[in-house]
């Protein structure tokens, strides 16, 4: 294969997704600093803060494994060369953005951040009609019908 076509087998992606997640993190900083926007959650704070821990680790522990056993990798950035369609992909197509997700909205109880909340909306569009878009696509073209039967048969997230 010829490096302009290896280069082209790939979704496309141009900026890695754990960092969109974080640029919404970061950004959500300087403007709680400076016009504060607190979440008020008391109580509820740790122990929502480790329902959200808790989930995305039992999802990153059921679909990383799944990226090696299937000897395809995880960037959307390398060609993938397997299609997962069982385990934690039989229930949602997009666990680890959804783990990413979770692992966001801890960080935003644990801080309280209203800004980092109303930031997650922005960050997800992203996720969803950039990134995952796509993936899409390009899952399409590389699997075909399989990957249709594949949409039609497991929900986006949940």
């Amino acid at each position: 294969m010829s490096s302009s076509i290896a280069r082209q087998d790939n979704a496309g992606v141009r900026f890695p997704p754990p960092f969109i997640y974080l640029l919404g993190l970061l950004l959500a900083w300087p403007l709680e600093r400076f016009v504060p926007l607190h979440l008020p959650l008391g109580l509820v704070r740790w122990p929502l803060a480790a329902l959200l821990l808790l989930g995305w680790l039992a999802l990153w522990f059921m679909a990383l494994p799944m990226f090696r056993k299937a000897h395809t990798p995880i960037s959307p950035v390398q060609p993938t060369t397997a299609l997962m369609t069982t385990g934690i992909y039989g229930r949602t197509r997009n666990p680890l953005y959804l783990g990413l997700a979770l692992f966001y909205l801890m960080i935003t109880v644990v801080a309280q951040s209203g800004w980092m909340l109303v930031l997650f909306v922005p960050v997800m569009l992203i996720i969803r009609f950039a990134v995952i878009a796509a993936e899409e696509r390009y899952l399409d073209r590389r699997f075909g019908q399989e990957y249709l039967d594949y949409k039609k048969r497991v929900p986006r997230w949940l």
